[in-house]
């Protein structure tokens, strides 16, 4: 379910309704930044516009990765898990944007699986070559206040979490590259 459905069906039912034609009709974008620019997709999260939660976790068979080490790059950070239909669709998409941005933009995944045992398999049979993490107790999670899988955090060089984006569906990546482009 995309964030901004999840954001309509979460008001009074009323209200919720109207907002739902309202985005639907709108095709939960904002009007173009004009000069021909791509409408990004409406991103209602309370941490849009705040620093990203620091974090220092292991990389599958590496060591510890920090938020902070990637500065002034652009940070895609995608929570998923290994039971999560979406999260198989959206890997290699994340991948093709990984290879695409050589430069200036980084790609990390978030496991938020219970245990670890499946990780590793999930990410050869999506062909994933981005760091692969684990949030094994959770608290990361909670400090990006997940309400779902898969959600992505669009971070920009200066540390502040400019895009979110809950759930994956065909075509998705066509607006997180646009959001991308709108921050490098």
């Amino acid at each position: 379910m995309t964030l901004c459905l999840r954001a309509v069906l979460g008001r009074a039912q009323g209200v919720a309704a109207w907002g739902w034609l309202f985005a639907t009709w709108l095709g939960c974008n904002p009007p173009s930044a004009g000069g021909g620019a791509a409408p990004l997709p409406v991103s209602e999260h309370p941490l849009s516009g705040e620093p990203a939660p620091e974090f220092s976790l292991a990389a599958r068979g590496g060591a510890p990765t920090r938020l902070s080490s990637y500065a002034g790059q652009v940070v895609l950070l995608d929570f998923w898990a290994t039971w999560c239909e979406p999260c198989r669709s959206s890997f290699p998409e994340y991948q093709e944007l990984a290879d695409r941005y050589t430069s200036g933009v980084v790609v990390l995944g978030i496991s938020e699986d219970d245990e670890e045992g499946g990780i590793d398999a999930f990410a050869a049979e999506t062909g994933v070559r981005f760091p692969i993490l684990w949030d094994a107790d959770k608290a990361l999670a909670q400090s990006y206040r997940l309400s779902g899988m898969p959600t992505l955090f669009i971070i920009d060089k200066n540390g502040l979490i400019r895009f979110v984006h809950a759930g994956f569906r065909p075509g998705d990546q066509h607006p997180i590259s646009a959001a991308i482009d709108s921050l490098l």
